[in-house]
């Protein structure tokens, strides 16, 4: 919704069933799985079988799909004190914003990163996109080995949490900047993104080996840097400071590269062996 509200009119799409989530766009958090709340809205069809909820007073053929019929009572309002205190102007401005912002982003990395799904502009080249853009990676893949995995560690080097990674696109960075982030954040994080290209370019080069290189060993944590051993072929502060201004502003990532989904892949218990429980 970041990208239609005070602009457009959902109700006047032509759907049955519209769910909005409040998350991020109306001051709700995404991240942990939720809370995942917001309105169901239907057409006068289909209202007859909307739920009911007896013991919350709300009538209905269908019965309760939900504990509390008018949804999560501690974070609703948060969303309505949003709305409010923005206005339709504050609302319109927000998606004007963050709508810039996603643009911005995907105008100055187009050499580097294409944007995929973007609209087709008069001349043939990429035009423009909604309130995210999506920055194509896989073809390095081909290229050196790099995947979209190895810049999210490395963007941690750099400062920044990584964007979605891997969705809706296997092997992409969904970037979303919303109408939050200045113009001064969003350079910081084009800068980044430049570097980490031209560190990739490293790697295609030859410069660096496919399994050797910055992107396969970040994020660095300090133990790493300051430990006596050094065997890589690029320097401790490259790993440690890709760019100057990060000398004065410097976050430490605590943990170093784990494998995201070995867990996922290799289940084990850890159970107590059910001898040692016969015994006791």
């Amino acid at each position: 919704m970041n990208a239609l509200v005070g602009t457009a009119a959902p109700g006047e799409f032509g759907g049955d069933v519209s769910h909005l989530n409040l998350h991020k766009t109306f001051c709700i958090p995404h991240g942990g799985g939720g809370p995942g709340v917001g309105p169901v809205c239907v057409v006068e069809d289909l209202v007859p079988f909307l739920p009911g909820h007896g013991a919350g007073g709300v009538a209905g053929k269908v019965g309760a799909v939900s504990a509390a019929p008018l949804g999560n009572a501690a974070v609703l309002p948060i969303s309505w004190m949003y709305i409010r205190m923005m206005g339709a102007d504050g609302l319109k401005h927000a998606t004007e914003a963050a709508i810039l912002a996603a643009n911005y982003i995907s105008a100055r990395l187009a050499d580097a990163y294409p944007t995929l799904y973007a609209s087709v502009s008069v001349n043939g080249k990429p035009g423009h996109v909604a309130h995210e853009c999506i920055l194509d990676l896989r073809h390095f893949k081909e290229t050196c080995g790099v995947m979209a995995e190895d810049v999210a560690k490395r963007l941690m080097d750099y400062g920044f949490h990584a964007p979605t990674l891997s969705f809706p696109v296997p092997n992409t960075l969904m970037v979303e900047p919303t109408e939050s982030e200045t113009l001064q954040e969003l350079d910081r994080f084009i800068g980044a993104m430049l570097a980490i290209r031209a560190e990739i370019a490293q790697v295609e080069q030859g410069a660096w080996p496919q399994d050797n290189n910055p992107l396969k060993h970040a994020p660095h944590t300090a133990a790493t840097v300051v430990d006596a051993t050094w065997d890589r072929p690029y320097p401790r502060e490259l790993g440690a400071f890709p760019l100057a201004t990060l000398k004065a502003n410097k976050y430490w990532p605590t943990v170093g590269r784990v494998d995201n989904v070995y867990g996922d892949r290799n289940l084990f218990c850890s159970c107590v062996p059910v001898a040692e429980l016969a015994d006791a």
